[in-house]
């Protein structure tokens, strides 16, 4: 008797999104229109140049800068995903998004003109001065969209929708967007300031909340459509893009004086993106613990901790993008390697408990090794008695394998990497720890 998969029977269930229409959602669009051109920020511009301070301008202007790029960004990769939405009412839905995402560029354009001073008031001037702005994490998540865009355009399949989805909607929107807007919405509340824009970004949250409801009940029925390859397409696209969120509300030097003279904090604006993600993907049907592949979090953290621990290993440049060596004080080794442990693959497919060495070639950082037994796995400093596998490499190397800026059969080809030890548990090595 056939015992159907957990994903499979998930995508039987009835969901919070069954609740929820198309064409509902196509009517909220209506009653909720506004027009970004009507908006007078006489009384903003005022309340810039004399109730800001020259830092808080400085700040602003950074986290501006983000969404400004963003909004245009996006209006620039729907058409694809309108293509190939199966239904007509999907196809509509999203052609009104469009127009909402092109709005929105536009606003942030005439506020960033008007008020800030930025551009000449032509788009391309205004996106062209504040690129420098655009953070490594930014970057990264946006240029994937930008290629995923263009796969979309080649393969309009469910899971290629899916996985198109799951980077604008869940973790674009969702994750990144939503709570910088209510960060921002906040604090201007409190402030009582700027008025026109603040209305502006309420209206922008609202129009993000329509979105995101679209493209979680858009995921939903793409999984109950295919419940085998749109949650292997979800999982895929999570990976790729995850370990860059930590850089996307990355400040300048990672000075957080620029989010906490706003009343917020790094973390408090991670978490609410953590939690906001992760709500969603179970509103689809789709909880990350259900998903194929290695956990996609750490195990066994809060959202807080998970936010701290992302900070703090993208600063050390060890996840995300890297810039300059990375760090290697035991406090960040000691890290690194418990993130690891909590992370390996539990179909890693060993049959009996096996120990992997790393090995390093720098004399300034310390031998570590794993041992995966069943459903845990410990790590420690030190040598472990009799190890399956040694692993002799640079520690910059491994840390360039795990942030994925380093391919470890390219490693293995040109010498930097040179295992030692029990074949089956090199073989077995990729299933612990596979790539995205």
């Amino acid at each position: 008797m056939a015992i159907a998969s957990p994903t499979a029977a998930m995508a039987d269930a009835t969901l919070p999104t069954d609740a929820i229409t198309y064409a509902d959602l196509y009517a909220r669009w209506e009653r909720g229109n506004w027009r970004a051109t009507e908006l007078d920020f006489t009384e903003d511009a005022r309340q810039w140049r004399e109730e800001f301070s020259e830092f808080e301008r400085q700040a602003a202007l950074w986290n501006y800068c983000l969404f400004f790029w963003g909004e245009d960004a996006v209006a620039d990769n729907l058409s694809p995903y309108i293509d190939a939405a199966p239904l007509e009412e999907q196809k509509y839905f999203l052609a009104t998004q469009q127009v909402d995402e092109a709005r929105h560029a536009v606003f942030f354009k005439r506020f960033m003109q008007e008020v800030c001073g930025v551009g000449d008031g032509s788009m391309s001037s205004g996106l062209s001065t504040i690129k420098p702005q655009l953070t490594p994490g930014f970057r990264k998540i946006f240029d994937r969209l930008d290629g995923m865009a263009d796969e979309l355009r080649g393969d309009r399949s469910r899971a290629k929708l899916a996985a198109a989805v799951t980077l604008y909607h869940v973790v674009i929107e969702a994750a990144l967007a939503q709570p910088g807007q209510h960060f921002i919405c906040s604090y201007l509340e409190e402030r009582d300031q700027l008025p026109a824009f603040r209305e502006g970004m309420e209206n922008i949250a609202a129009d993000e909340q329509r979105h995101i409801g679209f493209g979680v009940k858009l995921l939903s029925d793409l999984h109950r459509e295919d419940p085998v390859d749109v949650p292997k397409a979800v999982a895929q696209t999570l990976r790729e893009v995850t370990r860059f969120t930590s850089q996307v509300l990355m400040p300048p030097g990672w000075d957080e004086r620029y989010i906490t003279v706003f009343n917020a904090t790094f973390d408090s604006v991670g978490v609410e993106g953590l939690t906001s993600m992760t709500t969603k993907l179970r509103s689809a049907g789709l909880p990350l613990e259900s998903l194929p592949g290695p956990p996609l979090l750490p195990l066994g953290l809060s959202p807080l901790e998970v936010s701290q621990r992302g900070r703090a290993l993208a600063k050390a440049g060890v996840i995300g993008v890297r810039e300059g060596p990375s760090a290697r004080d035991p406090e960040t080794v000691a890290l690194l390697f418990d993130t690891i442990r909590r992370q390996v693959n539990p179909n890693h497919g060993l049959r009996r408990p096996t120990t992997f060495q790393w090995e390093f070639t720098d004399p300034d950082v310390a031998t570590w090794h794993l041992t995966v037994e069943n459903g845990s796995s410990a790590v420690a400093e030190g040598a472990a008695a009799r190890p399956d596998l040694r692993l002799r490499l640079s520690y910059q190397d491994w840390v360039d394998i795990v942030g994925e800026r380093l391919n470890p059969l390219r490693a293995v080809a040109t010498g930097r990497l040179r295992p030692r030890g029990n074949p089956l548990a090199l073989a077995r090595l990729g299933k612990v720890f596979p790539r995205a």
